[in-house]
């Protein structure tokens, strides 16, 4: 038995879901041959060492027994009650479905979301899942591997980094880069290792004089360590400064920890005191934290030998909620209330910076396409976000570079249709301007007022777009019946190769045909693209003609279309 399970007694739920999950995989193999016990122990011990209660923990012991073996979700409720078997349903994965070429977990996500939206420990649950099983990846078939490391570096570390779980979601990204990033990962590897050793030994230098300033200005820290920058993150920075290793100051921080803010802030100033600060480098996300609830004094400084360096400070807390996230948060609900964990659970979730949960469970109901639910997913809610602020006070969650149109459609689809105009902090402001999280957003409505076609050029979010393109498409097909026009949407599949686009919409061009829309989509293996395509034509348009000569477009597979009058 695994050391960590030997703190419960007998008796308790954690060591009956252990012995019904040991049983339950008995003869079962991980792709690396290890018994497939210790995956669910190795998820249960990350969940345990993530100090939540013990129904998750059990969930975790649980997790693959309704998928992998003959145990139902009526057989998880009667021996281990209806919450252990809500968390267990949320995590048991659905079919895999299938696309040209490619194959996406769409509805698995979809099931997911509605799930962690219900009750947060499914997700928590689920990162310690998947950070394990990417852990043993290397032992999965080279096509698996990208697939699975795909959905880890783009779903499930953005996951972790909007639950503010700093550490997990870095790990997640470094364990995926060197399937999907091979050639940048190995760059990063050999031009870097070598100036982390030196910055490396370089903090151990400052590390004592440090501390000793502290203390001389009677500030006691918890701890000083240091922590190196993780290579992901290294390289999306560097993409930033045009691969120039040399204007990336935060190689590796200092990070020192103390008893309160107040002292975070005394330190600040001793370290000013003592060494200069660089221009606009200090970052004050106590005051103002992170959208994901990050909270720290970040400032850089010309520290010994004159060498800039950066330092992070905060309390003890905030330490652990910047590695931990919404999982630390818990820890603290458990030590401080003696009420009854699940209430203290649900209450986690009326945190302001977790309202994009219940935005994103009722954001998912409007996408039934696939591919734009995956897309949108990404581009909705893992990107930078802001919070603006409604005239009733209520915090509104968008993406970096929203719109006031952006804002009213979130509010109400009506509300976005009739807006014609905005106020922000009071003042007039053109319906393009790009809002900042602190923003006081009014919308001006006109009863009637329909949505415009223009707005689709400055708008982020994937809800307004999807709501003014259904309505411009019905607009279109009004008109189109009128002048006998006839809507056309091809369907291409094809090689992957350079030069395809342009060779079809010579094709299009030469019969002189303005297409209105078009999309590509490369599978994972970037060997297929699929290719959709929209025109309007006259209705004695020959068909026949143009299919023949996007069949004979080196590289087409196969060209499929469907018309609307």
């Amino acid at each position: 038995m695994t050391e960590w399970l030997k703190n419960y007694p007998k008796n308790s739920i954690i060591i009956k879901a252990y012995e019904f999950a040991n049983k339950a995989h008995e003869n079962e193999k991980r792709a690396n041959g290890d018994p497939y016990i210790i995956h669910p122990l190795k998820v249960a011990e990350t969940v345990y060492n993530w100090h939540f209660d013990e129904s998750s923990i059990a969930a975790a012991l649980l997790h693959d027994t309704l998928e992998d073996t003959p145990h139902s979700l009526k057989e998880i409720i009667k021996i281990f009650g209806q919450e252990i078997a809500f968390l267990v349903d949320g995590l048991t994965k659905l079919e895999t479905v299938k696309y040209p070429g490619e194959e996406t977990n769409v509805e698995n996500l979809r099931k997911l979301i509605i799930s962690f939206s219900k009750d947060l420990r499914v997700i928590i649950i689920k990162l310690a899942d998947r950070e394990h099983n990417m852990k043993t990846i290397q032992y999965l078939p080279p096509e698996r591997q990208r697939q699975v490391a795909w959905e880890t570096y783009e779903i499930y570390a953005s996951l972790a980094h909007r639950l503010g779980m700093q550490n997990l979601a870095g790990e997640l990204e470094d364990l995926a880069m060197p399937y999907l990033y091979s050639e940048e990962y190995e760059w990063l590897i050999d031009n870097v290792t070598e100036l982390f050793e030196e910055r490396q030994l370089y903090a151990e230098r400052v590390k004592p004089e440090i501390l000793k300033i502290l203390k001389e200005n009677n500030v006691e820290p918890v701890q000083i360590d240091s922590r190196a920058k993780r290579y992901a993150s290294l390289y999306k920075k560097l993409l930033r400064y045009d691969m120039q290793l040399d204007k990336i100051y935060d190689l590796i921080a200092l990070r020192i920890v103390v008893k309160s803010v107040e002292e975070c802030y005394a330190a600040l100033g001793i370290i000013h005191k003592y060494w200069q600060p660089l221009p606009s480098r200090i970052k004050d996300y106590i005051a103002r934290p992170k959208p994901n609830g990050y909270r720290s004094i970040h400032t850089t400084v010309f520290c010994l030998d004159n060498k800039i360096t950066e330092f992070q400070i905060r309390t003890l807390e905030m330490h652990e909620e910047a590695e931990m996230g919404i999982a630390a948060h818990w820890a603290y609900q458990q030590i401080k209330s003696s009420e009854r964990h699940r209430r203290n659970w649900l209450g986690v979730q009326n945190r302001r910076e977790l309202l994009w949960v219940e935005q994103l469970r009722n954001w998912q109901k409007n996408f039934s396409d696939k591919h734009n639910f995956l897309e949108s997913l990404q581009g909705d809610f893992f990107k930078e976000r802001i919070f603006v602020i409604t005239p009733q006070n209520d915090v509104i969650d968008l993406p970096a570079g929203s719109t006031p149109v952006d804002f009213a459609y979130q509010i109400h689809s009506k509300i976005g249709d009739e807006c014609v105009g905005a106020k922000i902090n009071n003042k007039i402001v053109p319906l393009d301007y790009e809002l900042h999280s602190g923003d006081l957003v009014e919308i001006s409505t006109q009863h009637g007022k329909k949505p415009s076609a223009d707005w689709l050029k400055f708008i982020k979010t994937a809800l307004a777009k999807k709501r003014i393109k259904s309505f411009t498409k019905i607009q279109n097909r009004k008109l189109n019946k009128k002048t006998g026009i006839i809507n056309l949407e091809f369907k291409i599949t094809c090689e992957d190769r350079q030069g395809y686009l342009k060779d079809l919409t010579e094709v299009f061009d030469t019969a002189k045909i303005n297409i209105e829309y078009l999309n590509s989509q490369t599978d994972q293996r970037h060997k297929f693209t699929s290719v959709t395509a929209r025109c309007g034509v006259s209705s004695n348009f020959k068909l026949e003609k143009i299919i023949l000569k996007l069949k004979k477009i080196p590289g087409t597979v196969e060209v499929s279309y469907k018309m609307n009058r």
